[in-house]
């Protein structure tokens, strides 16, 4: 009874976990998910619009499915999700894909599954200008805002602990609630990944002046998140991204956003390169 049990609930979960395409095509429209508040990469402009890196990547995502699935009136929803309920958000099915600065590590992987890379960025901090810090060794016995429960959370830890450095980590929810403690000097640095830490400066410090440590922490590796056990919609999905990677599209998109920082990095030029793949 048990062996016939799990098999039948194995049967009945099949459907649940392969139909991605077959609900967009019904419905009509894909559901996309976005954080606010991390600009460049997704965020809502005056009118409460996503906009960003991450977000036009997924419209050209959705583009690709309207295609596939030759719909060409496929309708877009956007979701406003947070950095703590974004994973649930795409285990529970409420987006189809997620569209913000999530990194891809493998004990998420466990939990959702992730397109191809979308962008490699590195973790740093942003002190302000007046600090004398200009790398992680120089904070020891200083207090470092990280939002909690995110990969750079734990890559902070690990990065204080190698480098034997007795700083003090202040859980935040939000990177405009951490901007606001170094403002204030309640804290004497904000970390979070380089790339989303000059957009929060360029949209959010209302004229004050910040600087970025002169060194990385870590690296991180961002993706699009998918519901977990779905290939073909993944591959969908992928088709998408590598056509935007092999035409070269992607330059386009990364200079409406990103330019201003200067030319994408060897190592994102090589990222966009490989994954341009074939079909």
């Amino acid at each position: 009874m048990r062996l016939l049990a799990l098999l039948l609930a194995g049967l009945f979960a099949l459907p649940a976990c392969a139909q991605t395409l077959d609900k967009i095509r019904k419905q009509g429209a894909i559901t996309l998910g976005y954080i606010d508040g991390a600009a460049p990469f997704s965020y809502a402009d005056g009118n409460g619009e996503p906009q960003g890196y991450s977000v036009d990547l997924c419209r050209a995502v959705a583009a690709g499915i309207a295609e596939q699935l030759k719909r060409p009136g496929l309708k877009t929803r956007w979701v406003k999700l947070t950095i703590q309920d974004r994973i649930e958000a795409v285990r529970a099915r409420k987006v189809d894909v997620e569209c913000s600065t999530t990194t891809s590590t493998l004990s998420r992987q466990k939990l959702v599954d992730f397109s191809l890379l979308t962008f490699v960025d590195g973790g740093s901090i942003l002190t302000r200008i007046d600090s004398p810090a200009n790398k992680l060794a120089d904070l020891g016995g200083r207090k470092i805002a990280v939002i909690r429960g995110t990969t750079t959370e734990r890559a902070l830890r690990d990065a204080l602990t190698r480098g034997m450095v007795q700083a003090e980590m202040v859980p935040i929810a939000t990177r405009d609630e951490g901007l606001e403690l170094l403002r204030q000097s309640k804290v004497d640095g904000l970390a979070s990944d380089r790339t989303t830490l000059i957009g929060v400066v360029v949209t959010r410090a209302k004229g004050d002046i910040f600087k970025l440590l002169d060194e990385d922490f870590s690296i991180e590796q961002y993706a699009l998140m998918l519901p977990r056990n779905d290939a073909d919609f993944r591959l969908a999905v992928n088709r998408g991204l590598a056509r935007l990677y092999r035409s070269r599209e992607i330059d386009k998109v990364y200079q409406k956003w990103l330019g201003r920082l200067g030319p994408p990095s060897i190592l994102l030029s090589a990222t966009y390169f490989i994954q341009g793949l074939s079909e």
